[in-house]
């Protein structure tokens, strides 16, 4: 196909992963249509078939974001068996390995500033606060205790990416990156 037919070929969400893509590598003001053509190999001119303007892109590659971290979210959490417990451990242990969108929620955080990224980030952070808030109770929490220990579980959450994403520090091994996940289950997770 010729390269001026190259919106036919690319969704528009294609140009939304893509986005988020280097939106993980270099941060929210590190999104330019020009680079991201080139990295999915095709002209502006396709970019334009889908989107009015940069702006236009990262409103919707942040929908689609928050679109998928919602629903992948609900997905994990309902997956596995009655047993809160065991069901927070999973989401845990299933978060924890999820790398790309790590890179994302850091990159997000560092551009808090922005106009379109704050009201998201606010909505995001609560949903999941809000999920957890709800496992806890179902583990066996009250309900005062299930709001601090979902706030304590997400600013631990937050403050690792900060660490570990964003400044890049301390580096685990996977090995002990594993072991920190599961003494943050044992420490968190009410027996």
């Amino acid at each position: 196909m010729p390269r001026g037919h190259a919106h036919a070929r690319l969704s528009a969400t294609d140009w939304e992963h893509g986005a988020l893509d280097m939106i993980a590598e270099l941060g929210v003001a590190g999104l330019a249509i020009e680079a991201l053509a080139r990295r999915l190999g095709v002209t502006k001119g396709s970019f334009y078939w889908h989107f009015k303007n940069r702006e236009s892109l990262l409103s919707a590659a942040l929908q689609r974001w928050e679109s998928d971290d919602t629903h992948e979210l609900e997905r994990h959490i309902g997956a596995v068996g009655d047993n809160p417990r065991e069901r927070l451990g999973a989401l845990f242990r299933w978060v924890s390995g999820e790398i790309q969108p790590h890179r994302v929620y850091a990159a997000l955080l560092q551009a808090l500033d922005h106009p379109l990224v704050k009201p998201m980030m606010m909505r995001v952070s609560q949903r999941r606060m809000d999920l957890l808030e709800v496992a806890f109770r179902q583990a066996g929490l009250a309900a005062e205790h299930a709001g601090h220990r979902a706030r304590l579980t997400y600013a631990a959450y937050v403050g690792f990416l900060q660490l570990n994403v964003a400044l890049e520090l301390p580096h685990l091994s996977h090995e002990q990156y594993d072991a920190y996940v599961e003494h943050v289950i044992e420490a968190l997770v009410p027996d």
